[in-house]
């Protein structure tokens, strides 16, 4: 996008990574933590350092490779490679709307939040509360069957518990499990 001089050009170390761009660059999001970096008296407001010109933020530095280059070109995508609450987190501090996200990285993007809704919808109240017991068989179907009337607790849900963490197939539950599994292996 933007171009100039030398010195319309800033240096930004983030994490111990310099990124070189214009100041015209950083001013296409306006009123984001890095538009305030073209401003005229930044030096004062960031951590600045004179000797060698650049200014230092102690962040994540492959996130902010992607956010760079979402004032570059105006498109922000989400890295595979970075798990859904940092990316969230460093937007937050970066200041820019987690709606630019483009299209094609928002079920990525959206992924944790999913995860953690659906495994909310396991998690039990006061064990106490016989109106749990009867949600969380309704969730998993397996309502009265024939098998499951004289059963204790534990033999009525064992084959769904072990199907939700054996086959990613047998449940959209199994499925984000699966997904969330995979993905804190990584």
């Amino acid at each position: 996008m933007g171009q100039g001089d030398e010195k319309d050009r800033v240096v930004i170390n983030v994490g111990g990574i310099r990124h070189q761009t214009y100041r015209s660059t950083l001013r296409t999001l306006p009123g984001t933590r890095l538009a305030w970096l073209a401003e005229p008296d930044a030096h004062s407001h960031f951590d600045y350092d004179a000797q060698i010109d650049e200014f230092f933020f102690d962040r994540h530095p492959g996130v902010f490779a992607h956010i760079l280059n979402y004032y570059r070109t105006g498109k922000l995508h989400c890295p595979a490679d970075v798990c859904g609450p940092l990316y969230e987190e460093e937007l937050a501090f970066w200041g820019i709307d987690e709606t630019d996200v483009e299209p094609c990285c928002w079920m990525t993007y959206r992924q944790h939040r999913e995860a953690e809704e659906a495994l909310d919808s396991f998690v039990l109240g006061d064990p106490g509360d016989g109106d749990d017991e009867l949600e969380m068989t309704k969730r998993l179907s397996l309502g009265d069957s024939p098998d499951a009337k004289g059963a204790g607790l534990w033999q009525r849900w064992q084959r769904r518990v072990w199907a939700l963490f054996e086959d990613p197939y047998s449940s959209k539950y199994a499925r984000v499990s699966y997904e969330h599994t995979w993905q804190l292996c990584l």
